[in-house]
């Protein structure tokens, strides 16, 4: 059973291999244009004489070659599988050896062609050449309307031949395609006007051995010069009535369709004048052009999971208390727009101060959507007297100084007519006192150097005390060693004689004659300096 699977696999892989290698064996590519004039080239200079032509091709997906033109020795023709526009290129072909082919090929015509040449029944050369067709549509039909989205679609059979397919504009300004399953390589002009009417370069970049580097093809595209597009199938979705906080980032969502260009229109808060609606923002994925306005320094086109490159718009803006409002992204593709709408309500709070009070105030835009206004604060218990300076208005007073009674978190909540709540938290807090005691904390620091000092000196101090005590008792009963030397006419030099001052260790070591005196007396001195000194 195993060994079965393992020769399925292996027969299956070598299937696969032989596959992909006779894909790739060609002398040449030839990219055409469905219908236009096409030259498969097979020359020979070196051969002269009685020769004979043959011109075969293998479709794709075939196993078998099917002649298509045959010339003999004697300038006899034929062809089993011929078009009518097929034709040898010279027909002095023996005199000159350019056996190349010419006809004008459809899309059934793709695959591989052989050009073999005999001569007395003896193959001299054969050569292969892969034929690609390529389609071009261009969506509208011409004259395209002003204001609609050009589509330049190209597409190559077999799709293996080419390696990528680029679009320049009029003036070889490149530009940006996609390709897309069973579609071909799409390049899109949203928004076309007049001046963008002219000669198209559709670029084929051919896979493998190929005697050119590119196949380049003129499309004419042209632009209606008196009738504009209109865009009549608009789908909306539902209004989105939301709030938000002022200064803080908000996702103004857009339809959710992969479009070719977004605009996001604003009405102000509060307007009444319907025509006051403001184009602030513009992208063209395509051109990769933007348009920005005043009101688009607070806007930016949203990244993940959101691509504007590829399509998928939306907008994040942090809005000021007047940025609330009206937004109505519409979002183009091809000939049908989508539109999605959001009514923003904006929640802004700030202070105000006198010397008898301080007043919490709390501003909202869009009054049209909102149900109601409070202020709360964090202890539930106390009520707070609100009142209003005008609409889109509620504030609340707190009596100052402020106190520990009154100190602390204040809500205010603004709740719209769909049941959404949006709240900014105000933080009151005591203010600063200055007393003795906090005088006395910031000086106290300053001491402290002084302090570490002075524990530092403490057993310094202490030791030179005993020390003092010491020599003090010393020389008042015993006498300091120069006098004893003096009474007892020994030198005054500490060393005994020369020869102990060669036998000295060397400088930076002191060494004392210490001479008994009696019952060792020094001695008995030393220790009892020591116990001073610790």
């Amino acid at each position: 059973m195993e060994s079965g699977f393992l020769t399925f696999i292996l027969v299956s892989s070598f299937a696969v291999y032989s596959s992909h290698v006779g894909v790739t064996d060609w002398d040449d590519v030839v990219v055409a244009r469905e219908g236009m004039p096409t030259t498969l080239v097979c020359t020979d200079t070196t051969v002269r004489g009685d020769v004979a032509i043959n011109w075969k091709v293998q479709s794709l997906g075939a196993d078998e070659w099917k002649l298509v033109l045959s010339a003999s020795e004697r300038k006899e023709f034929s062809g089993g599988a011929s078009k009518a526009s097929m034709r040898l290129i010279d027909p002095n072909f023996q005199d000159t050896g350019v056996f190349s082919l010419f006809f004008l090929p459809s899309m059934e015509d793709s695959g591989l062609y052989s050009c073999l040449i005999k001569q007395q029944g003896r193959t001299l050369k054969e050569r292969i050449i892969l034929l690609a067709i390529l389609t071009v549509t261009v969506v509208p039909p011409a004259p395209i309307l002003q204001h609609s989205t050009l589509r330049l679609i190209a597409s190559v059979t077999p799709d293996f031949a080419a390696t990528k397919i680029t679009w320049a504009a009029p003036g070889g300004i490149s530009m940006k395609s996609e390709k897309k399953p069973k579609t071909g390589t799409v390049a899109k002009l949203p928004q076309v006007q007049i001046v963008d009417s002219g000669a198209y370069i559709c670029m084929v970049h051919p896979q493998g051995n190929s005697s050119s580097t590119l196949f380049a093809f003129n499309v004419d595209v042209t632009i209606d010069d008196d009738n504009v597009a209109s865009f009549p199938n608009v789908t909306h979705g539902p209004l989105i009535s939301t709030a938000t906080q002022a200064q803080t980032s908000f996702t103004l969502t857009c339809p959710v369709v992969q479009g070719d260009y977004v605009r996001l229109y604003w009405h102000p808060p509060d307007n009444k004048n319907q025509n006051n609606m403001k184009l602030v923002y513009h992208y063209d994925r395509w051109r990769g052009s933007t348009l920005l306005t005043e009101q688009s320094k607070r806007l930016q086109l949203a990244g993940p999971p959101y691509n504007a490159e590829a399509g998928s718009f939306s907008f994040l803006l942090t809005p000021g208390l007047k940025d609330g409002g009206l937004y109505i992204c519409d979002v183009y593709l091809n000939e049908n727009a989508f539109s999605q709408r959001t009514l923003l309500s904006v929640l802004k709070v700030k202070t105000s101060h006198s010397s008898s009070k301080m007043e919490l105030g709390c501003l909202y835009s869009e009054r049209s959507q909102v149900q109601s206004a409070n202020w709360k604060y964090q202890n539930k218990s106390r009520r707070l007297k609100m009142l209003s300076n005008g609409p889109g208005s509620i504030s609340t007073i707190l009596p100052v100084p402020i106190t520990s009674d009154t100190a602390g978190n204040y809500t205010c909540t603004v709740q719209l007519k769909n049941g959404q709540t949006v709240w900014a938290i105000q933080a009151v807090t005591l203010p600063r006192e200055v007393g003795m005691n906090e005088s006395d904390s910031v000086t106290t620091p300053s001491l402290l150097p002084s302090l570490s000092a002075l524990l530092l000196l403490v057993p310094l101090v202490a030791a030179a005390v005993c020390v003092l005590l010491w020599r003090q008792k010393h020389i008042s009963e015993r006498g300091i060693e120069q006098s004893l030397s003096v009474h007892s006419g020994e030198a005054e030099n500490i060393y005994e004689n020369p020869e102990d001052y060669r036998q000295a260790p060397p400088e930076g070591s002191v060494y004392m004659d210490l001479k008994p005196r009696g019952e060792d007396d020094v001695y008995k001195e030393l220790e009892r300096s020591e116990q001073c000194q610790s």
